[in-house]
């Protein structure tokens, strides 16, 4: 097996030299045909070039040139041809010379596919021969192996055989020396007792001696055995593996013949491409001699238009030199024109600028008119007007995912904001929305219309909703160097009163009460924890007081800071998980405006009901316990009622049910259609935060469809009151906010007053 996979290793060796110096003369062949014929078609491409510039030179010469020019281009078209034909001639040798070369096949031909299929193949056959061989050398190992553990298993079957046969025969000699001591002894009777016994003695010891030699017999024969079951099996495995190595000759041999069988197609492939080669060639050649006829015919026919175009070019000479001066004016034209059309391009942007401008004034202007009319449709239906207003990122907020931004708005409508939501964008439209980076002022200018107009005898209300840490209070209420709407609603009040007082006098009061575990208290009472009722006006308006409830007169800023330090101070707020400065109650701030217009004596009552809600929350988020969990539940209780009268509202249910709670209650009159409202929805843009997020976001679209109805103004002719009487009806007081009933005095009335009642009985 060694020597013929030594003879098949020099067998490939010599196959794999051939195949790589045939491989080299083929390469060596195709280079130099494919050389050989490039650089015959070139000159073929290039004598088709040249007759191609020929023509183009004499319909140029046609155009150009005068009859002057003729003889002198027909000299030089002759000396032209004449070494065309030399270059012909050079190319027909080398074609001829091409023919008797037939030495490399044609390029692209599929000889080459099936040459390196083959390559490819033999490739295979040698690294499955390698992969034979090396099974082999494992057969040879192994059969080495067990031919050295069969030698040395004879070796010790016979170092056993030769024990056991010395022990035989050392047995069988003791055996029969002790036989004739015995029977030389039962011969002799008369020897003496002592000696029989000695003799019996040395009898049993070779007994005792004889059965060991017996045993130890048995075990050697044991031992021989399983000796030749061994040696067996290693016969088995030579007989396999000589079977093994006999398969792996017949597969040596079998790839022998396929090497045999592919050098023969080699040989007949390369034999077939040297006849297509040299057919190839021939074909080339008598290509050549056609294209070679048509390169004569063409120079025939060259000739022939070069005699009758001479006269034609005489007549083509003033044409050109006409041509060639539009040509010398053509820059100065093209420059001219190239500055008239950069002027009309010009124009034409700035014509479209300001028309865009314009159109941008246009929209811009129709988009605040469509704001003004939608304004005042919602105020014709007595819908609750909508603020969002969105807080910014916080340290409290935390890092990572659970902080990240979900809340974007829409760069052309200041009333949409979009919240992402498991992966999907939920958009909402409200009247108006506040990015973070809103300041108070922004906030402020949105309501103050709002604010103003309860000194024209309207009831306004402004409550904000949102979870808690949501940003309610701090929009109500802000902080000392940038105060919120309550303080500033205040400031603006005052400004506007001492705008009208030439015309008018004024009084404002201001209530504080908080609603904290659905018992109302007084926070600017002597007792802040005394809870207090909610009942009816008596005298027959429907609307609602708070019997008990302190009412402050203050004239100044100086008394609106005591006012909201000493609310502030009673006010009930705890820390939780979620907010360092949680709101544990519903604050509500009542701002009464009185006035009396000196020169008619009508007398307007508006009312300012500024509430900062206590914000919903989770009690597992919060870590609410105890009286902490208590006061959750009350909140949570009193936003679920105030959800159920905007349901009802919504629905325009026959009966809504504004006493399931106190806050609810305490806001029916500005809930129930005679009251200007406005809910300023405060949400967080955290990604934690989203379900709270997007609940607020639906409750604010829900109070947005909500109709109250026209809204009335609080306003009536008396008889005019002085001074004193002016002053004494809100300071220190505790009447209730209702409607003033006093009759007219129809001697005191001047006749203005008169028309000024009409209109208002007509308008009312």
């Amino acid at each position: 097996v060694m020597a013929s996979m030594a003879h098949l290793q020099e067998e490939k060796l010599r196959l794999q030299e051939e195949l790589l110096g045939l491989q080299e003369k083929l390469a060596a062949r195709e280079s130099d045909e494919l050389s050989r014929s490039l650089q015959l078609q070139g000159q073929v491409e290039t004598l088709k070039a040249k007759l191609l510039e020929q023509a183009q030179e004499i319909s140029r010469l046609h155009s150009e040139l005068g009859g002057t020019d003729v003889e002198k281009h027909r000299d030089l078209l002759v000396a032209e041809n004449e070494r065309l034909r030399q270059e012909m001639k050079a190319c027909e040798g080398e074609l001829r010379e091409l023919r008797r070369q037939q030495q490399a096949p044609c390029r692209d031909c599929a000889h080459l596919q099936e040459n390196a299929r083959l390559q490819e193949r033999l490739s295979q056959l040698q690294q499955e021969a390698e992969e034979m061989r090396t099974k082999l050398v494992e057969l040879d190992l192994e059969v080495q192996q067990k031919t050295n553990r069969l030698a040395e298993v004879e070796l010790r079957l016979k170092d056993s055989l030769a024990e056991r046969a010395e022990e035989e025969e050392r047995l069988s000699r003791r055996l029969r020396d002790s036989q004739e001591t015995i029977a030389s002894l039962k011969s002799q009777p008369q020897q003496i007792k002592y000696i029989i016994k000695t003799v019996e003695v040395e009898s049993a010891k070779a007994k005792q001696a004889l059965c060991e030699s017996q045993s130890r017999n048995q075990y050697l024969q044991e031992q021989v055995g399983m000796q030749r079951q061994v040696l067996k099996e290693m016969e088995q495995q030579l007989q396999s593996s000589q079977k093994t190595a006999a398969q792996l000759r017949a597969q040596i041999m079998m790839y022998e013949a396929e090497l045999e069988r592919a050098h023969g197609q080699m040989l007949e492939e390369m034999q077939a491409m040297e006849e297509e080669k040299n057919h190839a060639i021939e074909e080339a050649f008598s290509r050549a001699q056609v294209e070679m006829k048509a390169v004569h015919e063409n120079l025939a026919g060259v000739r022939t238009n070069l005699l009758t175009l001479q006269p034609a070019l005489r007549t083509l000479t003033h044409d050109y030199n006409s041509l060639k001066r539009q040509v010398r004016d053509f820059p100065l034209l093209l420059q001219e024109t190239l500055r008239n059309a950069r002027a009309e391009i010009g124009q034409a942007i700035e014509d479209v600028h300001s028309t865009n401008r314009e159109l941008l004034r246009k929209y811009r202007r129709e988009l605040q008119l469509r704001k003004k009319c939608h304004n005042e449709l919602v105020r014709l239906k007595g819908n609750i007007r909508v603020f969002g207003r969105v807080r910014p990122i916080t340290k409290e907020d935390g890092e990572g995912p659970e902080a990240a931004n979900v809340v974007t708005f829409d760069a052309d409508d200041d009333a949409v904001l979009h919240l992402l939501h498991k992966g999907k964008q939920v958009s909402f439209e409200l009247d108006k929305v506040f990015p973070p980076q809103a300041s108070q002022e922004e906030v402020f200018q949105e309501v103050q219309a709002l604010v103003t107009s309860c000194i024209d005898g309207y009831n306004v209300c402004i409550f904000a909703y949102g979870q808690t840490g949501a940003g309610k209070t701090y929009t109500m209420e802000g902080t000392a160097a940038n105060p919120g709407i309550n303080q500033r609603a205040l400031q603006l009040l005052f400004s506007e009163v001492r705008g009208k007082a030439a015309d008018w006098d004024y009084a404002i009061s201001v209530s504080a009460a908080e609603i904290y575990n659905e018992a109302l208290r007084d926070l600017l009472g002597k007792e802040p924890q005394e809870k207090l009722e909610i009942k009816l006006c008596p005298d027959g308006s429907g609307q609602l007081y708070v019997p008990g409830l302190t009412e402050f007169s203050v004239r100044s800023v100086e008394d609106i800071n005591k006012v909201f330090e000493f609310g502030h101070v009673n006010r009930a707020t705890e820390c939780t998980n979620l907010n360092e400065h949680s709101s544990r109650s519903h604050a509500l701030l009542i701002i009464t405006v009185r006035g009396i217009d000196r020169s008619t004596g009508l007398r307007t009552t508006g009312k300012l009901n500024l509430v900062d809600l206590a914000g919903s929350e989770r009690v597992g988020r919060s870590g609410a316990e105890g009286s902490r969990l208590r006061e959750a539940q009350h909140i949570n209780k009193s936003l679920s009622a105030l959800g159920d009268v905007i349901y009802a509202l919504r629905s325009r249910q026959g009966h809504v049910p504004f006493r399931n709670s106190k806050l609810t209650y305490l806001l029916q009159d500005s809930l129930s259609g005679d009251s200007k409202t406005l809910m300023m929805v405060q949400v967080s843009p955290a990604e934690k935060n989203t379900s709270e997020t997007l609940c607020s976001l639906k409750f604010a679209e829900r109070v947005r469809s909500v109709e109250l109805g026209p809204i009335s103004r609080k306003a009536e002719l008396a008889s005019w009151p002085s001074q004193e009487q002016l002053e004494g009806d809100s300071p220190g007081t505790t009447a209730p906010s209702g409607r003033g009933h006093a009759s007219p005095s129809p001697g005191q009335l001047s006749s203005r007053a008169t028309s000024i009642r009409r209109k208002l009985q007509t308008s009312g």
